[in-house]
């Protein structure tokens, strides 16, 4: 399987990794607009500038999209077109109509989709989501992670900016994991946000928090902010209750608020129940490129197996739609109905 990876920042970097150590595929071609330096595993590769003349050039099955959001819909749909597999990084796109051209490109063209929700692939946060479904809605969602950065993250936070904000960036992860665990529909957003720095757009806050309403009676809030102000007090609260007991993430303070490798791990959860409580212990977690190897084994083995992905479409497109919708409610000071969001 020939794959074509487009975007080296971190995540580029850990995908092109994971795919160097396949025994089923071979990386045919690294794509970034500017010169990078990358690992030593990588420099024989062939490194190109101009998306669409290595897409043309290489004619890869499986395009690894790794770029700032704003390219993300137009990177996928030309790889779709092309005749390539796709696993973009998340968001999937910058709007929702965008996100849901991309699937329909897929669902047409008979090409597989993935999403970068690393999360999905996390064996302590799947047992977190089983857990928490056991209990029976409905549920009450709290969740946060805010990124005290600053030196290089901080100047990676601020690029970000240019097009996303910290709340739909990292809020879809999170979202999808609350759609997880209730199947049902999203009725409506209301979202607060704050712009707590003059080296961002006047346009754009780099704090932001919303809360979510299902049509089972659940409710949840989320919220995320980057930059050398925020606070490292209560920064990783990862919290389910319902009316049965409650589940909790009791260790995810590991290390600084911006280490990538501790926004995924969960250490313990604690399941309570009235007059019950039960440690469930997770120990020796994954960290970040054991979890991009398990995205990149992932999506190979769906393209091999024909694996149906339109479930995990669709929540893609759904987590994106109820994080921009949190993102038009602090613009406007509206809250906003899902139906709204295109």
């Amino acid at each position: 399987m020939r794959v074509l990876i487009a975007g080296l920042g971190n995540m580029g970097r850990s995908h092109a990794l994971a795919q160097h150590s396949l025994p089923h595929t071979e990386i045919v071609g690294l794509v970034n607009r500017s010169l990078v330096e990358l690992p030593k595993a990588l420099e024989a590769y062939p490194v190109y500038t101009d998306y669409n003349s290595a897409l043309a050039e290489t004619k890869p099955d499986l395009v690894i999209i790794a770029t700032y959001t704003d390219s993300h819909a137009d990177y996928a749909i030309a790889a779709l077109e092309q005749g390539a597999h796709v696993f973009v990084e998340k968001p999937l796109a910058g709007n929702v109509a965008d996100a849901q051209r991309v699937v329909d490109t897929a669902v047409r063209l008979n090409r597989k989709l993935g999403v970068g929700y690393i999360l999905r692939h996390h064996p302590s946060w799947q047992k977190l989501i089983e857990e928490a479904r056991g209990l029976g809605g409905p549920y009450v969602f709290r969740l946060n992670l805010n990124q005290q950065s600053d030196g290089p993250t901080w100047e990676t936070h601020k690029a970000l900016m240019q097009t996303t904000s910290p709340l739909v960036d990292c809020g879809v992860h999170y979202v999808d994991v609350m759609c997880q665990i209730t199947d049902a529909q999203p009725v409506r957003v209301h979202g607060m946000g704050l712009r707590l720095s003059d080296e961002i757009a006047a346009d754009m806050y780099n704090y932001g928090q919303f809360q979510v309403v299902f049509e089972d009676g659940s409710v949840g809030w989320y919220e995320a902010g980057w930059g050398p102000m925020m606070s490292e007090t209560a920064f990783f609260v990862k919290d389910i209750v319902s009316p049965n007991g409650a589940v909790s993430i009791t260790d995810g303070n590991k290390g600084a608020s911006d280490d990538v490798d501790g926004h995924t791990k969960v250490g313990g959860l604690l399941v309570h129940r009235p007059g019950d409580d039960r440690l469930v212990e997770l120990p020796d977690e994954p960290g970040h490129q054991e979890l991009c190897d398990a995205e990149q084994a992932w999506i190979v083995d769906a393209i091999r197996n024909n694996t149906d992905l339109t479930r995990h479409m669709n929540d893609a497109v759904q987590s994106l739609r109820i994080c921009l919708a949190a993102d038009q409610s602090i613009r406007t000071g509206k809250i906003i109905q899902l139906g709204e969001i295109k």
